[in-house]
């Protein structure tokens, strides 16, 4: 049933991805009325995240931001079909990096890059794009899908435009060491709720008491690799625009906790600038600190 499933959502998504993004936009519009108002997909997910996030805002506000937040998971969709079908050119003209001296610098003086981002804007876009702004090799860390047939379909559609090669999380550490010979950047989605161990580190993340892996942190120091925040800024409807801001040029030289710190209060800046662009439907906080786990 897995293979027949993935087969026929793979013709569908190919055949779509045939359609301009205008007649992609109208089909998610549609997307957006069903899943909002009649299926009401998370919604209260979605309602509860935005309440404790943003208490001192009013229930119209917030109720703004909820609406605004399910047209842009809607355009995802459709920006995501595209990706099937997307050619470099058209890439080149909805993708940009603000200021990408900043990765020209780091490759001249030999450093290696982790690129941070969050589920803002559009991360599988930034992927796909992002190799044109650098002379690092491209790759990507991600977590493995159970279905093996969508796992194997989504990576072909990562990898389809560009020389990005992916990189699965629970392997990453070991496949970087073996190419320290190369220059890499590397992007980590590094907003995932981790399972809220005594290993994660805990902080105060948009109102409430949240874990964040710190395979980041580790990782950067022990490869030396340098660390710096990707801001995912939707300029328009399929046009994004990528800021970085540096979080650590020099990983070791840091101290505890310095560099996931660093990320999470610039993700959070960049959430409450622009809050309709991350992905609220994400059951982010599902876990609670345990008594023996000290606070940040």
């Amino acid at each position: 049933m897995k293979k027949i499933g993935f087969f026929l959502v793979r013709s569908f998504a190919n055949l779509l991805g045939l359609f301009p993004m205008r007649v992609l936009y109208l089909l998610a519009d549609f997307f957006y009325f069903l899943v909002y108002y009649i299926i009401r997909y998370r919604r209260k997910v979605v309602r509860r995240n935005l309440e404790v996030s943003f208490p001192e805002k009013t229930a119209k506000q917030r109720k703004q931001i909820e609406k605004a937040f399910y047209h842009h998971f809607a355009d995802l969709m459709a920006e995501y079909v595209k990706m099937t079908q997307m050619t470099e050119k058209e890439m080149q003209k909805r993708v940009t990096i603000e200021n990408p001296e900043i990765l020209h610098k780091l490759y001249d003086e030999g450093r290696s890059v982790f690129l941070a981002l969050g589920h803002c804007g559009n991360w599988e876009w930034f992927g796909m794009a992002f190799y044109r702004y650098t002379k690092h090799r491209p790759y990507a860390i991600y977590k493995r899908l159970s279905n093996p047939y969508f796992d194997d379909f989504v990576k072909s559609i990562r990898t389809l435009i560009g020389p990005l090669q992916m990189i699965e999380s629970r392997s990453a550490f070991r496949s970087l060491k073996q190419s320290d010979d190369e220059l890499n950047a590397v992007i980590i989605v590094a907003d995932q709720s981790p399972s809220g161990t005594e290993q994660d580190y805990w902080t105060n993340f948009l109102n409430q008491d949240t874990a964040f892996f710190t395979g980041l942190e580790k990782m950067a120091k022990a490869l030396d690799y340098a660390v710096v925040f990707v801001e995912n800024i939707k300029v328009k409807r399929g046009v994004y625009n990528m800021v970085l801001s540096p979080i650590s040029l020099d990983a070791k030289k840091e101290p505890t906790n310095y560099i996931i710190e660093t990320y999470t209060r610039m993700l959070e800046q960049a959430i409450v600038d622009n809050p309709s662009y991350w992905l609220w439907s994400h059951r982010r906080w599902k876990h609670q600190r345990t008594k023996t786990e000290s606070h940040a």
